[in-house]
């Protein structure tokens, strides 16, 4: 490919509603354009990149024996309703009605389809296992779409799918693609980690999210320096912390005016905040009042809380009638004296605690000499891991202290087990007749996010920094002076016997000033710059600029192509 007739629209500035430098680095180098809030058009450049990452999850995938298919982007919504999600899956879901009045969705997911389509194909044990899978458009109505490709209302995912007869089979299902997502992750150059992760609306069993490290992701990432534990800060497993303990003193109603928060009730009674209970306050779709009781200096995981109270499929900040028909009080809440309006979730550590504080659930009164398990009343409570994790808390494997660090999440694999094969009533006979029902596994990378996450984990002032196996050229040579019929034919000669070579590569041909060339592979990115000047066209060299380091190199004319592919070896 020449320049001259590459479509690639460089900025020197950024779009003010740009935030994080993924975001800024694809618009300014030209790889994406906006066009609507969530909505983009990926260029030249930006769709090169997104083929080849395509292309290496392709031969991963097709390695570990998955056949590609491509299913419809519109999806009816009696699907949903079979399964029960078409009610559940929330705003996020973009539905749409055809002339005849017809409910459908544009997919968010495919668990539904996918299930379906096996369902009415595969009848015998003989068939399996089987893996499908498709890369296209997804579709969620993000409620702030931000970031550029990081949270998108439309974006591309490969989503793979696992049929096997039983539970043996979907857990190697499981560690084959967990393998190729680490294949897939490496071979692209990232950093990331397998962190053990929650299934979220898609649901199911074991789950790990692949994440990308970088201070800009939005997941939180807990792990162990001692050990290989990782987990997502919504699922990492907390080990109960058990308070020193005391002797037991009788529960007593004080007075506590205007001590709303931790803070004031610690200060006014003059109590270390670890002798203290929080609540916090929700309501979900059905707008039933679900409180969560956590040590006074820990974080409520709402997470937890919906995977710890059957149906919660959303949680909302409680309206303060639900409160009060529960007999109660924000900012006064305890578990002792809430009605059966309530539903009670209480961290396993609070159930330790001895001589605690707790609200006392009327205004501008609290329990003090508060000991859970003698004075909670354990039949109308849920006791449940439900808070979040702190750096310093005890690895769940080997007991050492837990590191936090940030990351991008950009594949997740999942065992459904039989949760859409039941619902959908997929079933196939085994080799003594009988029906038995599919056990599934779905595993999806974001394949726009993992090239934005690429950039926030390789960039620097003056642009993106790609590895060669998902740069979209892998080396740029640029004439200083196209104009010179003699500097562009020395080029045009590199670049030929380059391109001969098997190489990936862009003659910058334009007649544009070497400074404005410079940048642009710059901000580009190419793994490598050949350039062609007045002293390398006297001497018979090239000089080679490394993108990752800026060193430059020079060798003979004669050396120039295998000096560049011994190069791309280590890039």
């Amino acid at each position: 490919m020449k320049a001259t007739q590459l479509y690639a629209p460089t900025l020197r500035e950024s779009p003010a509603e740009a935030e994080l430098i993924s975001h800024k680095l694809m618009y300014r180098a030209g790889l994406i354009r906006k066009t609507a809030g969530g909505l983009y058009s990926y260029l030249p450049l930006g769709w090169r990149t997104i083929k080849k990452i395509m292309q290496i999850i392709r031969e991963e995938m097709d390695t570990k024996g998955g056949q590609e298919i491509m299913m419809p982007i519109v999806q009816p919504a009696e699907l949903w309703q079979e399964s029960g999600r078409w009610a559940v899956y929330g705003d996020e879901m973009m539905r749409l009605k055809d002339r005849h009045g017809r409910e459908f969705a544009l997919g968010p997911t495919h668990e539904e389809m996918i299930t379906s389509l096996v369902r009415d194909e595969v009848k015998s044990y003989k068939q399996l296992p089987l893996m499908l899978y498709q890369m296209q458009n997804k579709y969620r109505d993000e409620i702030r779409p931000r970031f550029g490709l990081m949270r998108s209302r439309e974006f591309i995912m490969k989503d793979l799918y696992s049929f096997d007869r039983d539970v043996d089979g979907m857990n190697i299902s499981y560690e084959k693609m967990y393998d190729a997502y680490s294949r897939i992750f490496t071979r692209c150059g990232l950093k990331f980690r397998a962190v053990e992760a929650d299934n979220g609306a898609i649901g199911g069993g074991h789950s790990h999210e692949f994440t990308v490290l970088a201070p800009s992701g939005e997941s939180s990432i807990a792990y162990c320096e001692s050990c290989d534990y990782a987990a997502s800060d919504e699922k990492a497993e907390l080990k109960v912390i058990h308070a020193e303990r005391e002797e037991l003193r009788p529960i007593e109603k004080v007075s506590t005016p205007d001590c709303h928060t931790i803070d004031a009730v610690k200060n006014f009674l003059n109590v270390p905040i670890e002798k203290t209970i929080k609540a916090v306050a929700f309501m979900d779709d059905d707008e039933r009042l679900i409180v969560a009781f956590v040590r006074g200096d820990h974080e409520v995981n709402e997470i937890k809380v919906m995977n710890a109270v059957d149906g919660a499929n959303h949680l909302y900040m409680a309206d303060e009638k639900l409160i009060a028909a529960a007999n109660s009080c924000a900012g006064f809440m305890s578990p002792i004296g809430l009605n059966d309006k309530a539903i009670v979730v209480v961290d396993q550590t609070v159930m330790e605690m001895y001589n605690a504080v707790a609200g006392a659930n009327e205004v501008d009164a609290h329990f003090i000499n508060v000991t859970p398990r003698r004075d909670f009343n354990a039949e109308k409570i849920t006791v449940a891991d439900i808070r979040m994790i702190q750096v310093g808390d005890p690895c769940p494997h080997c007991g050492k202290p837990l590191s936090m660090t940030r990351g991008i999440e950009v594949g997740q694999v999942f065992t459904l087990g039989k949760k859409y094969s039941e619902a959908l009533h997929a079933t196939f006979l085994d080799e003594d007749g009988k029906e038995k029902t599919f056990e599934m596994g779905c595993y999806g990378i974001g394949v726009g996010r993992t090239m934005a996450a690429a950039i926030e984990q390789r960039n620097d002032k003056d642009g993106i920094i790609w590895t060669r196996a998902i740069a979209p050229f892998e080396v740029v040579v640029v004439p200083v002076n196209a104009k010179d019929a003699n500097q562009l034919a020395y080029a045009e000669k590199i670049y030929e016997e380059l391109k001969a070579a098997g190489v990936d590569v862009l003659l910058d041909d334009r007649k544009e000033r070497a400074g404005v060339k410079f940048k642009d592979c710059d901000l580009i990115g190419y793994p490598l710059r050949v350039t062609i000047s007045p002293k390398t066209l006297e001497s018979g060299s090239v000089e080679i600029k490394i993108r990752h380091n800026g060193e430059m190199l020079n060798f003979d004319r004669s050396e120039c192509v295998s000096k560049v592919i011994d190069l791309l070896k280590t890039l």
